[in-house]
Order: C-alpha cells, then sequence, then structure tokens
C-alpha cells in the first residue's frame, strides 16, 4: 500500500508539472488553468452522478491532489434530498452545524466513464482557448497605436490576412496605401488602428494609410525623438501621394528638422521606400502660429502670414511665382498645411494682395523679418585678380592674348 501511494504521489506531481509546462507554452497564469480543471471535475462528477446535486471541487497547487465535496444546506425538514440535509444528520458529521448553515461533505471521486472524461476534457479545452484568447487581447490592446510587422499568409476578397505571432491581423483595402501589390509570404509593416473582442477571439485591424504610421517610423528611425530631444507635435497625411510632420527641438543645439533628414537625407529617405515613395515634408513647429503656417506651406516660400486668433483663420501672401507651389496640385500642399496647423488658410499671390485690407482683430507676420538682402560690396577694379593672367592658362577654352612689342 505504501509503494502504490507513492506511486500515484509521484504520478501527480509530474501531471503538475505538465500542467506548469502547459500555462508556460500557452502563456496563462497557472490559477487560469486549475481553475479550469475544477470546474471541469464538477462538470464530470455532475455526468457521472445527479445533476441536481451542488458539487465543488478542490485542487491542491502544490502536490495535484483533489478532493469532491457535495454543498447541502442545513435544514430542519428535508424536502430535496440533493440539495438539503437535515439538522441531525449534519450534527453527526458536524456537531457545530446549525439550521440555515451550508455544509460540505467530502464524497470519494467518482470514476469517470468515457463520456465524462471526454466532457471534462473539452470544458478544460475551451477554458484555455478562453484565456488565450483573452492574452493576446490584453497584449495587442496595449500596442494599440504601435507599429507590427507581420507576413502576409492569406488574401480574401482584398483583405490581406496578416500572421503577427500570437493572432492574425486584417488589413482591408481601404486601409492599403495606393498602388502596393503584396503577395502571400511578403513582410507587411502595419500600424495597428484597432483591436475588437468577436466571438472567436480578438480581431487586430491594421493600417498603411493611418498618420499614426508615419508617426511611429519617425520615432523607430530617429535616436534623436527616442531620446526626447526632438518631438512630434504634429502629423498629416494623404497616403501614397504626400504628408507633413511637424517637429520641435527641446535642445537649442539640436537642428529637429536636419535630425529627421539625416546626412544627405538618409533617415527621411528610409521611411520614404517604407511607405512606397511617399512624398513627406518636414516642418518646424512654431508656438506663433503665423510662423508655424508660413513654415507647414513648405516648400513655397512666404512674404506675410495674417492672422486672427478669434476664428483660427489666415491670410498668407506668397510670391507672385510661388502662389502655384502653395496651393499645390489640386491644392493639396494648402490642404495639408492647413490640416497640421488646424487653421483655415487663404493663399494670396503679392499681386493679388496689393490692394487687399486687413479683416479686423488680424496680426500680420513678415516672415524673415521684412529684411532686404544687403547690396553686394563694391570691388576695386584694379586689385580685381584676372584668373587668366594668375594660372596663365585659357578659360573655358579661350585663348589667352598676348600684346606685341613695338620694335624700337
Amino acid at each position: 500500500m505504501a509503494v502504490r501511494k507513492k506511486r500515484n504521489a509521484g504520478n501527480d506531481f509530474m501531471i503538475l508539472d505538465a500542467l506548469k509546462d502547459l500555462c508556460a507554452e500557452k502563456e496563462i497564469s497557472q490559477e487560469t488553468l486549475f481553475d479550469a480543471i475544477e470546474s471541469a471535475l464538477v462538470f464530470a462528477c455532475k455526468k457521472t452522478s445527479n445533476a441536481e446535486k451542488r458539487v465543488t471541487v478542490e485542487l491542491d497547487r502544490e502536490n495535484g491532489i483533489f478532493h469532491v465535496y457535495e454543498l447541502r444546506d442545513v435544514v430542519e425538514t428535508v424536502t430535496n434530498k440533493n440539495r438539503e440535509i437535515s439538522l441531525v444528520d449534519a450534527q453527526v458529521i458536524d456537531p457545530r452545524q446549525e439550521i440555515g448553515n451550508t455544509i460540505r461533505i467530502e464524497i470519494p471521486p467518482h470514476n469517470f466513464g468515457r463520456i465524462a472524461a471526454q466532457a471534462a476534457k473539452q470544458f478544460v479545452m475551451q477554458k484555455i482557448r478562453e484565456a488565450e484568447r483573452g492574452v493576446v487581447y490584453d497584449e495587442f490592446t496595449n500596442k494599440d497605436n504601435d507599429v507590427v510587422t507581420g507576413t502576409v499568409t492569406r488574401i480574401e476578397d482584398g483583405n490581406l490576412i496578416v500572421d503577427i505571432g500570437k493572432t492574425e491581423a486584417v488589413l482591408v483595402p481601404i486601409e492599403q496605401i495606393a498602388g502596393e501589390n503584396f503577395q502571400i509570404g511578403d513582410r507587411v509593416k502595419a500600424y495597428v488602428a484597432e483591436v475588437r473582442k468577436v466571438g472567436k477571439g480578438p480581431q487586430v485591424y491594421l493600417s498603411r494609410t493611418h498618420p499614426g504610421l508615419l508617426k511611429r517610423l519617425f520615432e523607430l528611425e530617429i535616436p534623436e525623438i527616442q531620446e526626447g530631444l526632438v518631438t512630434i507635435k504634429g502629423v498629416t497625411r494623404e497616403a501614397g501621394s504626400r504628408s507633413k510632420i511637424a517637429v520641435v527641438s527641446q535642445d537649442e543645439n539640436v537642428d529637429a528638422v536636419g535630425s529627421c533628414l539625416g546626412q544627405h537625407g538618409i533617415r527621411a529617405q528610409a521611411i520614404v521606400d517604407e511607405l512606397c515613395g511617399e512624398k513627406i515634408d518636414i516642418v518646424k513647429w512654431d508656438p506663433d502660429p503665423a510662423l508655424f503656417i508660413a513654415s507647414a506651406l513648405s516648400p513655397a516660400k512666404v512674404m506675410k502670414v495674417a492672422v486672427n486668433e478669434y476664428t483660427k483663420s489666415a491670410r498668407v501672401v506668397v510670391p507672385n511665382n510661388q502662389l502655384s507651389l502653395a496651393i499645390g496640385k489640386e491644392g493639396q500642399n494648402a490642404r495639408l498645411a492647413a490640416k497640421l496647423t488646424g487653421w483655415k488658410i487663404d493663399i494670396k499671390s503679392k499681386a493679388q494682395a496689393k490692394d487687399d485690407d486687413l479683416e479686423e482683430d488680424m496680426r500680420e507676420v513678415k516672415i524673415g523679418g521684412g529684411t532686404k538682402r544687403p547690396p553686394a560690396k563694391k570691388t576695386n577694379k584694379q586689385n580685381k585678380i584676372n584668373p587668366q593672367k594668375q594660372f596663365g592658362k585659357p578659360i573655358m577654352g579661350q585663348p589667352i592674348k598676348t600684346e606685341k612689342k613695338s620694335a624700337t
């Protein structure tokens, strides 16, 4: 008998270790799995015996041994034998019992039949799947507004089904950049736009057009942003075509725009390549809305900006040859600048604004201080160096002229 008890204890410990390994593999808590097993044993007990009985199971987390208890209410007169027990019988088990108490009576575990065992197994597996879904939902809820990388596994009616690790995500056609053509097996970097709880578990929706994707790519690519030296103040996009991002430096020794561009524009180019050649304007944010609006209209040059703080409207004056550039193709540049700044912008050329008067409550700012370029310094012709005489060789293929000496 002693040997048998030792063997059973060993088996219990082996089962307990297997359960702990299962928890680690599925990344669910041990308490969740043990609760599921207890519920499954209760379910199996009811399948084997009378379903009306109230049964509870306690599973020892340390040695894997479980106990089965039947719950009965202590009453004076028994009307339901499956749920009640008389006070006299209850006090035989425990003299301290009183009417109105609920007594636990330990019963031997049933020898579960095949049907009950299968039902218990299915119950446990269902609880494990629910726990897994909860883990996935919690993980990707925390990754909401983040960027993930996955592999295209299927294409269904234009929807890309992307494997992102613990679950599959959906990239619908409207969230794909125009002109992109992903195939099965391609790697995709996308923005986690939304995580929903549905019947089959959490559903993750991705986006390649969301402005958050551009922001996160800059945060991942630019060390100065990661270190907090440069801050992103705003992003607006027309995916696949053009976007604008406003940045500001927190350190006077750091150039915000230059940091984002990188040497020869290599940092920004990496992001442009990821977004299929989308043009990106990196502009400097300024607390003065007039200066910020002038910067947001880049690459156009701005002469003057008049702003109305109450209506958040602005009138911008640009050189005559910069009007079409400031407005952009089909108004795109002006539209993106308005979205980035949050201001209504009216753009006029210098000629158009010549006779216009400022509206009431408008404050006008001349960009660049309104200073003119200083005149070039005059040079003394006598001190001017002639490169032909200096180097003694022709320039642009022209021969050097020499003076003939007169005969004496």
